[in-house]
Formats: C-alpha cells, structure tokens, sequence
C-alpha cells in the first residue's frame, strides 16, 4: 500500500494488486482489500485528532465487495469522516479500480484516545 493525499477529513492509499495478493489464479483475496480499507479509514480518522495529541484505533468495520479485483488492477481507496463524536469516529472509503470502476465500499468506526495511551 502507497499511501496517497491526506488532508483533514479524508486521506487515500493506493495499491497494485501482485499475484501474492491473489485468493484464487485471477482474484485477490478479500482481505487484502479489508486490509487497505482499514488502513485507509484508520488515517483518515487520525487526521482529524491527531492535532489534538490523539491516535486511533478500529472499533467496528465492514466491508461490501462489488466486483471481484483481479491480478494487475491498480486501487485506490478514498476515505472521508462523515461524523465526529467525543470518542468515536465514523468513516466511509470507497474503492475503485484503474478503470474508475467501484469495486468495494467499506464503513468504519474508530475510537479516539490520547496517545500517550497507545504505549
């Protein structure tokens, strides 16, 4: 994963799908995509805490897989903080292919804390 632009509120990773990323000869396994939508939405949740001294850490995800993501397809997901609580972060990613097509759309919920906790 390469991660891409992030700005407050939304961040986006990239990745190339190899054959070591596949499930099957032509499809990747599902979690390589739930692996980039949590990295994804975890970076996006952070950008909007980490200039209060605060990290994240992911509560609650799920993942709805499209259209299947084949060997050589390159990826990019796109977060984006639909909703900030005192604690808890909620964030939507989409996932969409070289051909701009949506192959996976994906819904987290994040949980703020101080960092000096994380250690």
């Amino acid at each position: 994963m390469e991660l891409g632009l992030i700005e407050k509120g939304s961040a986006t990773y990239n990745l190339t799908v190899r054959k070591k990323h596949l499930a099957t000869p032509i499809a990747a396994h599902g979690g390589v995509v739930a692996a980039l939508v949590d990295a994804t939405m975890g970076v996006t949740a952070l950008s909007v805490v980490v200039e209060s001294d605060r990290v994240v850490s992911t509560v609650e995800l799920k993942v709805s897989y499209l259209k299947p993501v084949l060997e050589g397809d390159q990826l990019k997901c796109i977060g984006e903080v639909l909703n900030i609580g005192n604690r808890l972060i909620y964030v939507e990613c989409s996932i969409i292919n070289q051909k701009e097509q949506l192959v996976a759309r994906a819904n987290g919920t994040f949980n703020a804390y101080p960092a000096s906790k994380a250690f």
